[in-house]
């Protein structure tokens, strides 16, 4: 049995309420797990509090406690951790700029030196412009997750979606064009 196929095995049986599948799971994607949050964490300022481990842990964390989950394959796998990550991300974010609302108190610490209000605004109106994104072109939604948050390459994108490389080229420069677009309307408004 591959790699692969014993990571979607072990998926299905945790599904299935096998919490030695879980244990069994864990070492056998943590590197990858580690890769994505990793690409995740290169998009934040230096000196971000939350790190790669952190990261990971919150994102499993939140896939655990969640609703049950009928997993399909490990790509399904990596593409919802990714989505908890960006969500964690997010959530760090939102806090940060709450912290600096109508009526806040002028203090400064570590986060809020790390994470100014204004890239947590434009974090938060990103993930707004994608979950607009996905409720029309799921495609092209897991494409930017893959792409921009997951760090992976045009050819591992096509892999991950069993599409042409040509295609993921395609819609990866039509989707940061309606991002941009879309981010800049919403800024501006």
């Amino acid at each position: 049995m591959t790699r692969d196929h014993k990571i979607t095995d072990l998926l299905q049986a945790w599904s299935s309420g096998d919490s030695q599948a879980l244990e069994e799971l864990v070492p056998l994607v943590d590197d990858q797990l580690r890769r994505i949050a990793h690409a995740y964490m290169l998009r934040e300022r230096s000196g971000h509090t939350l790190q790669t481990t952190a990261l990971v842990n919150e994102a499993l964390i939140r896939l655990i406690g969640g609703e049950r989950i009928d997993w399909h394959s490990r790509k399904h796998f990596y593409a919802l951790v990714a989505r908890r990550m960006r969500q964690v991300l997010i959530d760090y974010a939102n806090k940060r700029l709450a912290a600096k609302g109508p009526g806040a108190h002028e203090h400064i610490d570590l986060d809020n030196a790390v994470i100014s209000p204004e890239m947590s605004e434009e974090l938060s109106l990103l993930d707004e412009a994608l979950k607009k994104l996905a409720e029309f072109d799921e495609l092209k939604s897991a494409i930017v997750e893959y792409r921009y948050f997951g760090g992976y390459t045009l050819k591992e994108v096509a892999e991950l979606l069993d599409i042409s490389e040509a295609k993921v080229e395609r819609e990866w420069r039509f989707t940061r064009s309606w991002l941009k677009k879309e981010i800049t309307n919403t800024s501006s408004a």
